[in-house]
């Protein structure tokens, strides 16, 4: 009878075994492939960056060309503030394609400090273009100190990592 017990054990730690090493394997093909599907998605984020930044180039490209028409008067802007939002529009691009530049570079990671850089820039277009509410103008600027100061808090605690 004492046999019978220690072959019976020794069946179920051997069929525990392969049940372990059976999940094992398991675990191991959904993990590969979660890591496809992530490859793939990865893949399709870079080609659709990349159109965007050669998009963006072509609307920078678009805007160097009026600033050169405007230097030798072929185009007159209506007004200044016009030239002014101009100007912010292709610091915007320039921004963006900077963005994805640098998250080619850093690794597939935006860098935060990108965006609020980006932030800030739109939003002196919007106080430069739309001026006329002062509660507006205002609240926009509020918006500027809540990204510059952002910023700072970023940089102070990047500096006490480093």
């Amino acid at each position: 009878m004492y046999k019978i017990k220690e072959s019976f054990g020794v069946i179920l730690k051997q069929g525990g075994k392969k049940l372990e090493a059976r999940k094992e394997k398991e675990k191991k093909q959904v993990k590969k492939q979660h890591l496809l599907l992530a490859a793939m998605l990865q893949q399709i984020l870079n080609v659709s960056l990349i159109l965007l930044a050669i998009t963006l180039s072509v609307l920078l490209c678009k805007e160097i060309i009026y600033f050169i028409a405007y230097a030798v008067e072929l185009q007159q802007a209506s007004n200044n503030y016009e030239l002014l939002e101009r100007i912010l529009v292709f610091f915007l691009y320039f921004e963006f394609i900077a963005l994805i530049v640098k998250y080619f570079q850093e690794s597939y990671h935006f860098p935060l400090r990108y965006f609020l850089y980006i932030g800030i820039t739109a939003m002196v277009r919007l106080i430069i273009v739309y001026h006329d509410n002062p509660l507006h103008t205002l609240l926009y600027t509020c918006a500027i100190l809540v990204l510059v100061l952002s910023y700072y808090i970023i940089s102070a605690a990047s500096s006490r990592k480093h």
